[in-house]
């Protein structure tokens, strides 16, 4: 954990990985391996740090991507893992790089597996195809987190009509910050509905939102459902992304000024808007990690033109003064990978907290960042 010492050296806005934290969450992934014999994979589009990579080779089988840009990240920075990539659709110019650098690809419509089958027979890519056993299982109030909702363009629901031959396995992807409860529901309807095509293939691919390293997680449910799989033959994958880093990082950010309207407003140089867009899109309000909680409401604000820049309300010990950081827990996912530079907020810069309590650079940015985004 950041200590007071840290906090008053720290440049803000900036990103802090706590390695400790990311290895604590890596070493109870490798434990899921190595007792059920599956891989698990890192899926980079919740963290894409590739600083760490090495260290997460460690303990995970390789990488998995959304496509060209994040299989080439993982191709150069965690070379000796197997390489995953799923999209909804290919280009033609991406999909000749990507039978290069990957050896496993997922497709999402029979159209686009007949399209590239050629290529990666050349190639000797494992391909699968992405299925949608239409089972919500999610507590979002609304479709955008869950593949399964009416009219989703993810996944076959149907094989039948599927010219199979080349196939070597079946992914499927229909969680969101869930437990294993949820999987073994799903389960059940994909062995249900594909399970017939199950002696053909070599592989099944559980997807991702799978919160195996949160608290209350049931790690022993998650082992029963692969090896019911695994006793199968097939051949068992786990991508998850938050997982990966859940709880291992935080979001530092200074108070530059307090204004009131109802209650005082501390706004601040992070933004919700900029630097942790889910805040907003899911929403969630972030935990405070280094103010007590008390009687005092309190909200936090972005440095952006927009009203909604809103981080949260929250009850604390005190309310913060101008100069003073505020640490927002869990911010190590959909963060780095989500940023923006809207009104011309600076990106947050990248650190990482060793394991010996050290503050080490990864990354900083500047005006040249936002002017090429442009």
């Amino acid at each position: 954990m950041l200590t007071n010492e840290h906090l008053r050296t720290l440049p803000t806005p900036c990103y802090v990985i706590d390695e400790a934290r990311l290895v604590q969450n890596l070493e109870i992934l490798a434990g899921v391996r190595e007792r059920t014999g599956c891989k698990i994979l890192l899926a980079q589009k919740a963290f894409s740090c590739y600083h760490l990579y090495p260290l997460i080779a460690r303990y995970l089988d390789g990488a998995t991507s959304s496509g060209l840009y994040e299989a080439e990240l993982a191709f150069r920075h965690m070379p000796q893992g197997e390489r995953h990539v799923f999209a909804p659709a290919y280009k033609e110019s991406d999909f000749t790089r990507i039978v290069e650098i990957c050896n496993h690809v997922v497709f999402n419509s029979a159209a686009q597996w007949y399209k590239y089958r050629g290529v990666c027979r050349e190639r000797g890519i494992s391909a699968g195809l992405r299925v949608n056993p239409e089972i919500m299982t999610q507590t979002f109030e609304h479709g955008m987190y869950d593949p399964c909702a009416p009219k989703s363009r993810m996944g076959l629901r149907s094989l039948a009509r599927v010219d199979m031959n080349g196939v070597e396995g079946v992914h499927f992807h229909t969680l969101c910050e869930q437990n294993s409860d949820a999987l073994e529901i799903t389960l059940e309807r994909v062995i249900s509905r594909y399970g017939e095509y199950f002696p053909k293939l070599k592989w099944i691919n559980f997807g991702g939102g799978h919160h195996i390293t949160r608290g209350d997680y049931d790690i022993p449910r998650l082992e029963r459902c692969i090896s019911l799989i695994k006793d199968k033959g097939l051949e068992v994958y786990l991508e998850p992304g938050e997982a990966v880093a859940l709880n291992a990082g935080y979001a530092v950010g200074e108070i530059l000024d307090v204004v009131e309207n109802g209650v005082p407003i501390a706004v601040t140089d992070l933004s919700a808007a900029c630097h942790m867009p889910d805040v907003l899109e899911v929403p969630y309000t972030p935990d405070v990690l280094n103010i007590p909680k008390g009687e005092h409401t309190v909200r936090f604000a972005g440095n952006t033109c927009l009203a909604g820049d809103v981080i949260g309300d929250y009850s604390l010990s005190h309310v913060p003064q101008v100069g003073d950081r505020a640490v927002f827990g869990d911010m190590a996912i959909y963060t780095m990978v989500k940023n923006n530079t809207f009104n011309g907020i600076p990106l947050p810069s990248i650190l990482l907290l060793t394991r010996d309590g050290e503050i080490v650079t990864l990354k900083t940015f500047g005006y040249d960042e936002f002017e090429r985004r442009l």
